[in-house]
């Protein structure tokens, strides 16, 4: 008996990891005749599988999904890697409501887990870093309706509310071609084109009221700069998207008097130069002078040897104003 119930968990394993088998492969991999596979295939329906059976010479097995969620199996290493992303999630602040939901999934798949591999997820200690006042969160139901839509590849129609309201105010619903959902910073957006616009838009889910039906089907677009990652990272820097670059339009350098150390963790795209124990060159880009020279403020350190002009001007002028402001202080 104890042989034949490990070897159904084995089967089960080996049904999970690929779409479809061959009768004479399970066989193979499990050390027995195709009649005793058949046995243990109805074993797993009699359990709740839907395991569905084809005849012929390329006849197989496939493990399809049930209306209900059966029992799975996982090997060491998917368990592990099943809570350290349930961890994460409850963890980091995503902005789908999903976070109690995966703290919750994780003490029930904890409570299962065998001492070796509790110890071992035990180990990995995640800290919540709650999201800003101005990170908000987004309707479960509305995320799924927009994935929903960009997996169907259906035209998507919804209202969309402007900043600072709560409603579309009136306006004419948007209809764009759905492609991605991404989240960033603690938000999530969605990359359509916009059919009404004819370009591509990014729209922030939160914002989004779906409407029913969803359209007709459409061919996926080329995403400008090959991929999504770099589009949207065009984006939030302030470019058009369109070339797909993704640069800074203003690049400039300074010297801080801050250790090497101190300021590299905190330079994402740009390029940080030890020059001593206190000192280091970072060079940096941004949407404007005004903005780069905050960039480089930011860490409390004098500037020096900066470059070109149009930083150096731009640092005066955050410097009168700034004196403005010091000097308004009762």
């Amino acid at each position: 008996m104890a042989e034949t119930s490990a070897r159904t968990l084995l089967l089960l394993s080996l049904l999970q990891a690929r779409r479809d088998w061959s009768g004479a492969a399970l066989a193979e991999r499990l050390g027995v005749d195709p009649r005793t596979v058949r046995r243990d295939v109805g074993r797993l329906r009699y359990l709740g599988y839907r395991i569905t059976a084809s005849r012929g010479p390329d006849g197989g097995y496939r493990l399809d999904a049930g209306a209900e969620l059966p029992p799975l199996l996982f090997d060491d290493e998917q368990v592990v890697a099943l809570t350290v992303a349930l961890q994460a999630l409850a963890a980091s602040g995503a902005g789908a409501d999903l976070e109690e939901a995966a703290a919750r999934a994780l003490t029930t798949l904890r409570q299962v887990m065998p001492a070796r591999l509790r110890h071992r997820v035990d180990a990995v200690e995640i800290t919540a870093i709650p999201r800003g006042a101005g990170a908000p969160s987004v309707d479960v139901e509305v995320l799924l309706a927009v994935s929903a839509a960009v997996r169907a590849r259906e035209v998507l129609r919804f209202d969309y509310a402007t900043p600072g309201s709560a409603t579309a105010d009136g306006a004419a619903p948007r209809r764009v071609e759905p492609h991605h959902v991404v989240v960033s910073g603690g938000r999530w957006y969605l990359v359509a084109w916009d059919l009404d616009r004819d370009d591509w838009r990014t729209f922030r889910v939160d914002r989004i009221a779906p409407r029913t039906p969803t359209g007709p089907r459409f061919r996926r677009r080329d995403m400008p700069g090959g991929d999504v990652r770099t589009f949207v990272a065009s984006r939030f820097r302030g470019g058009t998207g369109g070339d797909g670059g993704g640069e800074w339009p203003c690049w400039g350098e300074a010297v801080l008097a801050a250790p090497a150390a101190r300021v590299a963790p905190f330079v994402d795209d740009g390029v940080v130069e030890d020059l001593g124990p206190d000192r280091c060159r970072v060079v940096l880009g941004s949407w404007s002078w005004t903005a780069l020279a905050v960039r480089l403020g930011v860490f409390g350190a004098d500037v020096t040897s900066v470059r070109p002009p149009e930083l150096a001007h731009a640092f005066a002028g955050l410097a009168r104003r700034f004196a403005r402001a010091a000097a308004a202080v009762p």
